[in-house]
């Protein structure tokens, strides 16, 4: 079962009933049943906000309020938001152009464009590439993935075109560490964590070979953090009657800076692009890969976080916004909205994730079998109720539980019969494995974007 709501000794945002803030719980139960019967959506985690007030939460088990998650591009809205402060203190200049922060590599690059892009041109995923550069950035000789982007031309004027170009925010976020001097989560534990009552030790970001946190992705956190940073942009900048960001900030980083009706077939990715928010069809919001999620909506008061492993973004959103919208937009309340509040607690504080049932689960050593997944998984060990993952040279020890998630640090397990499901629960991600005569075949149920060692799927020290 979920272990339920956040220990109050911990809780940055305040609590509150649905019918309290005037939402309807019967819209949010709605939501619950949406996110659980739809194709292609697995929820881990949900936060809904109004007027400020947490109203509604839940976790998955084995997910849990304490866990970090992996963001993926969702960690590119905190990078902006460290862009902003950065602006704010005057170390940024939007107008400046990104290789002006680079001087080093000004003999390197020749290309006028590049030469010419700015720091609000890569804020806004509008350096003038019309493809991904991620892969010839980080091919360049000198292993720097700033150089590597400065030293591939745009095809158009920067400004003009949006292409979403994970380079881009990698430039933001090194532009900060390097006038900061400091990591992006140093930088915003004083202006950010900390104001919001967060815990720092329980945060991790993927850091490049030169130790720079990569900023477009790799960032893991609690549902909790994605909620108070969509509360702060809900809220103009202000947390408590103080101001955090400037609210010129805020306006700029979630208005529409370039079109994006060409580049993605899902109505809610046309909406226009912001300095690292979506526009969407109702607000702004930030989002990851397999369905992480931070939905702002100002009509509505409403903040809305979401982790999981969701393979169809669009119907996550669409279940929102069918569901939710209608709960958050001042609805006549029924004469028991209370026991509905009620019921709705009661369901989300017993949130879990199917679990596999059936006999006790095979025992034995195996290797794996033609095509397994991943390549590196080179062995398995099921002895005495423990799984042993033999991977890139690490052993990697968890409980199997029965029936249920049997929670193991990082890894949560559960096996029957021939099967054994494994999940990495500080990412979105699941592996399957079965076995048959002396072999296993692992199957990711999705597959991570950053391909670590299993022994790195976790959130990094």
């Amino acid at each position: 079962m979920s272990t339920g709501a956040v220990p109050a000794s911990s809780r940055p945002l305040p609590r509150s009933t649905p019918s309290a803030q005037g939402v309807d719980a019967r819209g949010l139960a709605a939501l619950l049943d949406a996110l659980e019967g739809t194709p292609g959506v697995e929820p881990h985690s949900l936060q809904v906000l109004r007027h400020g007030h947490v109203v509604a939460e839940g976790w998955w088990a084995p997910f849990r309020p304490d866990r970090p998650h992996l963001l993926y591009s969702l960690s590119k809205s905190f990078t902006s938001t460290a862009l902003g402060f950065a602006v704010a203190e005057g170390l940024v200049d939007l107008d400046a152009t990104v290789l002006s922060y680079f001087p080093e590599f000004d003999a390197d690059v020749t290309d006028e464009r590049s030469r010419r892009t700015l720091v609000r041109h890569v804020a806004s995923m509008a350096s003038g590439h019309r493809q991904e550069t991620l892969g010839a950035a980080a091919a360049d000789p000198s292993g720097d993935v700033v150089r590597g982007f400065l030293r591939t031309p745009p095809e158009a004027e920067p400004g003009t075109v949006f292409c979403y170009n994970q380079p881009c925010t990698f430039s933001v976020s090194a532009i900060v560490q390097r006038v900061t001097g400091q990591g992006l989560l140093e930088y915003l534990r004083p202006r950010l964590l900390d104001p919001f009552g967060v815990d720092a030790a329980n945060l991790g970001w993927l850091r490049d070979g030169q130790g720079r946190e990569v900023g477009f992705s790799g960032f893991h956190a609690p549902t909790e953090l994605v909620a108070a940073l969509g509360q702060l942009y809900l809220q103009r900048g202000v947390r408590d009657g103080r101001r955090l960001l400037p609210e010129s900030w805020v306006q700029e980083a979630t208005t529409s800076h370039v079109d994006t009706a060409a580049a993605h077939p899902n109505p809610d990715w046309q909406q226009g692009y912001g300095f690292q928010f979506w526009m969407a069809r109702h607000g702004y919001r930030g989002d990851g890969a397999y369905g992480q999620f931070c939905l702002v909506l100002p009509a509505q008061d409403t903040v809305v976080a979401i982790t999981s492993q969701s393979t169809d973004m669009q119907a996550l959103l669409d279940a929102v916004w069918t569901h939710l919208l209608p709960a958050v937009s001042d609805p006549e309340l029924p004469a028991d909205a209370a026991g509905n509040d009620e019921a709705l607690a009661r369901r989300t504080a017993a949130l879990a994730l199917p679990a596999l049932e059936g006999p006790d689960v095979v025992e034995g050593e195996f290797v794996p079998a033609a095509g397994s997944e991943p390549a590196s998984l080179t062995a398995v060990s099921v002895r005495d109720g423990e799984i042993v993952l033999t991977d890139s040279g690490d052993e990697l020890r968890a409980t199997v539980g029965r029936g249920g998630w049997a929670d193991t640090g990082p890894l949560a397990v559960c096996g029957a019969g021939d099967r054994i499901d494994v999940r990495f629960a500080e990412t979105p991600h699941e592996l399957h494995l079965e076995f048959s005569g002396g072999e296993f075949r692992g199957r990711w149920e999705t597959a991570p974007l950053h391909s670590p060692a299993l022994s790195r799927m976790r959130t990094p020290a």
